[in-house]
């Protein structure tokens, strides 16, 4: 019997854009560390809190406000053309987010500049916008749209250069860690690969609060023992720091999106104070 033929066609761009992301964090010697958590005691912070605020707005936190007192995890590695170490002054989270792009699901990245300095409530207040908002109205994603579609010598160059020239360039184009978690779904990723220094993820949070929470470090720039340090560090901050922050319950209004009407439902909280523009964590580089 003859086998039937199948179908032939290119490579869509959130395809183009994960297989670039391999491509460059297959060449990061990554090894994942792991630590049980127990989360509970923000359980009831989180839920009374006006913005309801997402497990990886209050990780990005928390691990953030670890980095600054770290200074090995602003670090990387850049290869050319000499192979050298920078750090850079803050944090900049790059958030995986599924999002549909020409009816096809697909993953992007979220920006997050200097979560240490901004409130919980801000934080998850630009999430919304990262998942709500017309994907050519956030200039990060419009930017990794538009490179995607470029022929693949000319991504490969533009991502090589941003990854390994400049260490400015390659904090603001994709951030000094990462922040990737299915434990929404249920599941746990073992080790996902990034070309970042570090990359924080979590399973599910079980009923009684705990959770697997792991960094995957390049261990060209850290050491297992020291990473060991700091997952012990990001639980106190979380139990401490990010609690009382919940406890406080700073509201921040989630603006319009497209200067459209209010994003209705949960998610929406009340504003006592100015907040900061809508899209500070979603400028372009």
């Amino acid at each position: 019997m003859r086998e039937p033929k199948g179908v032939v066609f290119p490579l869509s761009v959130p395809r183009r854009l994960i297989a670039d992301l391999l491509h460059f964090a297959g060449r990061v010697p990554s090894i994942p560390l792991s630590r049980l958590m127990d989360v509970s005691s923000l359980f009831a912070a989180r839920k009374a809190h006006p913005a309801r605020p997402s497990w990886s707005v209050i990780f990005m936190k928390a691990y953030a406000k670890v980095a600054m007192e770290h200074p090995p995890l602003r670090r990387a590695l850049l290869e050319w053309p000499t192979a050298r170490m920078y750090e850079h002054p803050q944090t900049n989270c790059s958030l995986a987010i599924e999002r549909t792009f020409d009816g096809e699901e697909g993953v992007f990245f979220g920006m997050f500049r200097a979560p240490e300095g901004q409130t919980i409530g801000e934080l998850q207040r630009s999430l919304i916008e990262f998942k709500d908002a017309p994907l050519d109205e956030i200039g990060f994603f419009r930017r990794m749209i538009r490179v995607s579609r470029f022929p693949t010598p000319i991504r490969r160059f533009l991502w090589s250069a941003s990854l390994n020239v400049s260490g400015r360039a390659r904090a603001k184009r994709f951030g000094t860690f990462g922040v990737t978690t299915l434990g929404g779904r249920g599941v746990e990723q073992i080790h996902p690969l990034s070309p970042l220094t570090t990359t924080l993820t979590f399973g599910p949070i079980d009923a009684s609060g705990k959770v697997t929470v792991k960094i995957i470090y390049d261990h060209r720039v850290l050491d297992g023992a020291y990473v060991a340090r700091r997952l012990g560090d990001l639980e106190e901050i979380l139990k401490g720091e990010i609690l009382e922050e919940l406890k406080r319950g700073e509201p921040c209004e989630v603006l319009p999106l497209a200067n459209s009407t209010a994003i209705p439902g949960p998610n929406r909280a009340i504003i006592s104070r100015s907040p900061v523009p809508a899209r500070k964590a979603g400028h372009g580089a």
